[in-house]
């Protein structure tokens, strides 16, 4: 196994933590979903349902770390998903609907999506032979 690859791995099971946590921001929007600036209130199944989305996509990076090959087509996947949450809570921030913090709670989503993408970039090659 390459540097490289173990450094994404260590990145894939840091990504399922995060998503770990923040299920449980999402599951309970009221108390631990304020340490984000979670808007509330909200009807409880739409952020369950959230949550559970969450926690499966964390799933989904532990798996990944697990196989003996590092699919690309998934980490791509996860790079856009998670620049894409970034963008949202961005977005949202900007029309002022969510505090500073929520942003700064959503930081992590970016730093992963660049290091997806970092990964994609120099594996690139490899992945042709």
């Amino acid at each position: 196994m390459t540097e490289t690859d173990r450094f994404m791995r260590g990145a894939l099971w840091a990504s399922a933590v995060f998503n770990l946590f923040g299920a449980l921001l999402f599951a309970f929007p009221s108390s631990l979903g304020q340490m984000a600036g979670l808007p509330t209130p909200a009807p409880r199944i739409y952020p369950m349902l959230l949550a559970v989305f969450v926690l499966l996509f964390g799933g989904a990076y532990a798996w990944l770390a697990r196989q003996p090959s590092i699919d690309r087509t998934v980490v791509a996947m996860s790079a856009i998903g998670k620049a894409g949450v970034f963008t949202v809570i961005l977005a949202f921030w900007l029309l002022g609907d969510i505090p500073v913090r929520a942003v700064l709670a959503g930081v992590g989503d970016l730093v992963f999506a660049a290091v997806f993408t970092g990964w994609l970039a120099r594996t690139r090659g490899a992945a042709k032979s």
